[in-house]
């Protein structure tokens, strides 16, 4: 483990000075790891969640590279909220007190124009703003990142999930080619892989949030008789209440079956298998993954290649055959130091499976009691955001931001309050958790996008 003492670092006496007056008085892990590299000017990929310290991490390290004489912008910090962006542009200002005439401006959606122009003729040595907002600046001519020297993704994965990997390519290409690029997600997931393979030089990998022990999956088998497994799915999902479950069945006809079912018992359910056309498949998907449905219902073929983050449960309806698939589908919860649940159901007749498997796995598998389980408080299992779809795509030339901007602008909800936004050639989604819905659908009703009203419905599960 690196030294935790901020005076083992090569920093200015005043930025110790001021750092002890804020109580920072010993690194965080994160810190510890990350800002010995990014004081080398080493490219990082990070993993880190909110209140790890990774704003302080990457904040001493850019305002140490800075030449505070050249009043350029020598800093960009992209995130994916406006309310993230005022977070970090006050912690970097309070960061800065120790030097002279350091300015860090925030530019985001969802406020005037008129003052950030202002700002920005006068100068910046930071610049910290979301992603449409920068982009619609750096268009208009009013944004130089010529002079760039330290790049800074924060909360990358959620820029992704509110899509906006297109505009964050697009900045990027404005910026010199010799920079120090600083990536900071929860997660990594495969999308993020691609984009920082263009526009990293050798970056180090950081991970210390993240573990891989034995137990971060709990794994329970039931018995049931072959015409009780619905039942016992309902019972399960009424006990543990997962937010999100991937429930694997063997043939598409059960899909169907299965997902009917739980549907019908009051469940927010959708299918996927090989029989499904391309859009129903991607809507599906998209309402799984930004947690507008609580359960998917798949066939191990039409699983391949999913990628879904925090996965809270796995639930096979029945075992496979293959008891190395068993551990693939398993393997899908308890990632990024997450704790998972997989639950199997087995009939009398499949011992030979559970035997297989458990001599792949190396140890036997806990046997739970579906008499046991009773139904937890809190009602019927719901999921926590509902998808709005607005009538307008790639092809009328919206951008995520630029939804974003719609939702957050005056009297509209909060950026914390937005899920995932995926954009395609002639339709938008958008997750707003659900107490918002009415807000932000009112909010889009009178608000315009790019100069113009859009069409926007609810997206039935």
């Amino acid at each position: 483990m690196p030294s935790t003492a901020f005076s083992s670092l090569h920093l200015k006496p005043a930025m110790l000075k001021n750092l002890a007056s804020l109580g920072y008085s010993a690194m965080t892990p994160i810190q510890a790891h990350t800002l010995p590299l990014i004081l080398a000017g080493k490219d990082i990929i990070a993993k880190a969640k909110t209140g790890s310290g990774k704003t302080a991490a990457f904040g001493i390290g850019l305002l140490t590279h800075l030449e505070t004489s050249s009043v350029r912008v020598q800093a960009l910090v992209l995130c994916p909220t406006r309310e993230l962006a005022d977070q970090v542009g006050k912690e970097l200002r309070r960061l800065a007190r120790c030097t002279d005439n350091v300015k860090v401006l925030t530019l985001c959606g969802g406020v005037p124009f008129g003052p950030q122009l202002s700002s920005l003729e006068h100068g910046a040595h930071v610049v910290v703003g979301t992603p449409g907002r920068l982009l619609d600046h750096l268009r208009r001519g009013t944004l130089d990142l010529t002079s760039l020297q330290t790049l800074v993704l924060d909360e990358a994965d959620r820029m992704l999930d509110m899509g906006f990997q297109e505009d964050i390519s697009t900045l990027i290409a404005a910026t010199p080619y010799k920079k120090q690029t600083l990536l900071f997600s929860a997660t990594y997931p495969a999308a993020m892989s691609e984009l920082t393979a263009t526009f990293q030089h050798e970056p180090i990998d950081v991970s210390v949030d993240e573990t891989h022990d034995e137990g971060a999956i709990e794994q329970i088998l039931y018995e049931v008789a072959p015409d009780e497994r619905i039942a016992a799915v309902v019972r399960i999902l009424r006990h543990y209440r997962p937010e999100s479950t991937l429930l694997f069945c063997n043939t598409k006809v059960e899909c169907q079956e299965v997902a009917a079912s739980l549907t019908k018992s009051g469940f927010t359910a959708v299918a996927i298998h090989g029989d499904l056309e391309q859009r129903e498949r991607d809507l599906v998907l998209l309402l799984f993954a930004n947690k507008s449905a609580s359960v998917l219902v798949a066939t191990d073929v039409a699983a391949r290649g999913l990628d879904i983050k925090e996965l809270a449960a796995v639930i096979n309806y029945e075992l496979p055959r293959d008891p190395e698939i068993h551990t693939h589908r398993i393997g899908r919860t308890g990632r990024a130091g997450e704790q998972g649940l997989a639950v199997s159901l087995v009939t009398a007749h499949e011992s030979r499976r559970v035997q297989a498997i458990e001599n792949l796995l190396g140890n036997s598998i806990s046997r739970g009691e579906l008499t046991s389980l009773t139904a937890a408080a809190g009602g019927q299992l719901t999921p926590p955001m509902v998808t709005l779809c607005i009538d307008g795509g790639r092809k009328n030339k919206l951008r995520p931001g630029d939804i974003l901007g719609g939702l957050t602008g005056e009297g509209g909800i909060t950026g914390s309050e937005v899920g995932k936004i995926d954009v395609s050639d002639n339709h938008s989604y958008v997750a707003i958790v659900k107490g918002s819905v009415d807000q932000a659908l009112a909010c889009l009703g009178r608000n315009r996008i790019k100069g113009r009203f859009y069409k926007v419905r609810k997206v039935d599960v």
